[in-house]
This record gives structure tokens, sequence and C-alpha cells, in this order.
């Protein structure tokens, strides 16, 4: 029963937190890990002439800067399915005040590498994992699956309520976590809490008992996006959660991501790239399991340091 308990979050100190230069002031953004030769080429390359993909997208806002804390770390992570490698040798960091988009075509390897951030990978049994995955500094295959999972918490591409009420969908989440089953009342406010933050309370107040099915796709999945919430969870998986939903619905929680960064860091994966430009301030491009390109968002799409990017989101492939 003990396991039920939330592990004790390690608290960041003031010296942790980082504000990002303001956009257009940044230095040229690297591949995670490379340094730069001071004229600002990878590694002591040679300055390559800039060059523009020809991606329009325009973000949906003019954000104002954010304070970011590194909560997880990607370290030289390999994993494969049996003998077939599905993701070679990728580090990556993951902030709170953060959108860090996961792209590439179909079987490039970023769902995996998505849902080894919680470990559900291991579940496939013939899955191994290489390399380490850090949580506010402590290696994640230390952390008991079910705790780990409190604190990184995934939403899927479908939405999936449970076939209960609104309310007891996130009631749920918050018994599970409790010592001794709280009754109603004193769930109330945390539901509430949960519900807000997830921007759908407005729409479901009057009508937390009424059966969760009954929403439509787009609230389903904010109620689901609520329930991952509710375990005040430090970081957030993101597994194509608009590509089932319509275009108001798409924007609606496209809104909602912006939003949470500055709560939690958000990792999404998704197939639309003007998605990714939209809502991203981080992109992380993979092909055949590899990291191709890191970088911002508007540098990656504006100006691609690699061929195989610049292809990529110009349409040349995918």
């Amino acid at each position: 029963m003990e396991l039920r308990k939330p592990p004790p979050v390690r608290r960041l100190t003031p010296a942790s937190v980082v504000t990002p230069r303001p956009e257009g002031a940044d230095a040229p953004t690297l591949p995670y890990g490379q340094t730069s030769n001071g004229n600002g080429s990878p590694n002591g390359a040679a300055a390559a002439p800039a060059q523009t993909s020809g991606f329009v997208s325009a973000r949906r806002d003019v954000r104002p800067p954010v304070a970011t804390i590194e909560r997880m770390q990607v370290e030289d992570v390999s994993i494969a399915y049996g003998t077939k490698p599905a993701v070679k040798s990728v580090s990556l960091p993951i902030r709170q005040g953060e959108v860090l988009a996961l792209i590439g075509p179909s079987g490039c390897g970023k769902t995996t590498l998505l849902r080894s951030l919680n470990r559900l990978t291991e579940l496939t049994k013939t899955a191994s994992l290489s390399g380490r995955i850090t949580l506010d500094g402590v290696d994640i295959a230390t952390l008991e699956p079910t705790a780990l999972r409190r604190r990184v918490t995934m939403v899927f591409q479908q939405p999936n309520p449970f076939p209960m009420s609104v309310f007891d969908n996130i009631a749920y989440v918050l018994r599970e976590q409790a010592r001794r089953r709280p009754r109603r009342p004193a769930l109330r406010a945390p539901v509430q809490d949960a519900l807000a933050r997830a921007g759908l309370l407005d729409e479901v107040a009057d009508n937390l008992d009424h059966p969760a099915l009954r929403l439509s796709g787009g609230q389903q999945q904010r109620l689901c996006i609520a329930r991952a919430l509710a375990a005040q969870p430090e970081v957030l998986l993101l597994d194509e959660p608009c590509s089932a939903l319509d275009p108001q619905s798409t924007k609606v929680i496209e809104d909602l991501i912006v939003k949470l960064r500055e709560e939690v860091a958000v990792v999404i994966v998704t197939h639309n790239l003007q998605q990714a430009h939209r809502i991203a301030d981080n992109v992380a491009f993979m092909y055949l399991g590899e990291l191709v390109e890191y970088g911002s968002a508007t540098s990656l799409f504006a100006n691609p340091r690699q061929q195989r990017t610049k292809d990529y989101v110009s349409g040349a492939f995918g």
C-alpha cells in the first residue's frame, strides 16, 4: 500500500532556473551534445551558408520568456525489439517551461522514444534499452514503475476516458494515490482543479455526474489530460493527441499545451509539422531511429542544418 504514495519530488532551487533568450536573440542552436567552434558551426566545421526550408506556418502567439527547469535527460539511449533497432544513441534534454516536439516519418522511433520516458517500452517482452534516462537527476530504471508513471504521465492518440462519470474519471486517480479512500466531498476541490487546468471545468461544471463517454471527442481528450494532471506530474507525454480531432478541438488543445508548459515539461509526438511549428519550443527530427537534428522550432523549420531535415520539412518525403 505504501507504493501508492507518490515519491518525494526533488525541490529545485532558484539556481536551477534559467530564463531563455528572447526569440531571435539565440545563438545558433546545435544538435544536443555538440559544441561550437566560435563561428556558429558545430564541432569545428566550417560555417555553412544559410538555407531556408520553404516551410511556412505562423506560430500561434508571441510568447513571453518562460523560466525553464531541466526535468529529464535522455543520455545515449538505444532501444531494440529483438534484433531490430528502433532508436539509436539518442541524447536529449527535457525541460519544464518548454514544449518538445518529436517529429519524423512513421517508424522512425519517436513513439518508442516517448514510451521509454516512463518505461512503457519495457512492457514489450522483446524490447531492450541501453543508455540512461534520468528524472530530476535520478535514473528512472531505479524507480518503481507505477510511481514513475505518476510523475511522467502519458495521454494517448485516441481519447480513452473510463466508462464512468466525468467526476469519477479524475477521482479514480486521486483515490489510487491516497493511503485511505477519500470521500467525495474531499475530492471535489482537486477534481475541479484538474479540470480547470485542462481548460474543461467551465464546460462540464454542471455535468460532473454525467457519463464521460457522452462528451465530444475534444472534451474527452481534455478529460484525459485532466486525469493525467490530477497525478501532479512533472512531465506530460502526448502521443498524437489531436490526430482524431476536428480543427476547432485541435486549436483548443494546442492552446492548452502551450499554457501547460509553464507548470510541466511537455513532450509531444506529432506527424503534423504545422502543429509542431505552432506549439513547440524545441523540435527533435528523427529518421530511421537516429536523431538527425535538434533545435528551436524557429531555426529548425526556417533554417535546418541537415539536408535530411530540409527535405522532410519541405515535404520531399515523409
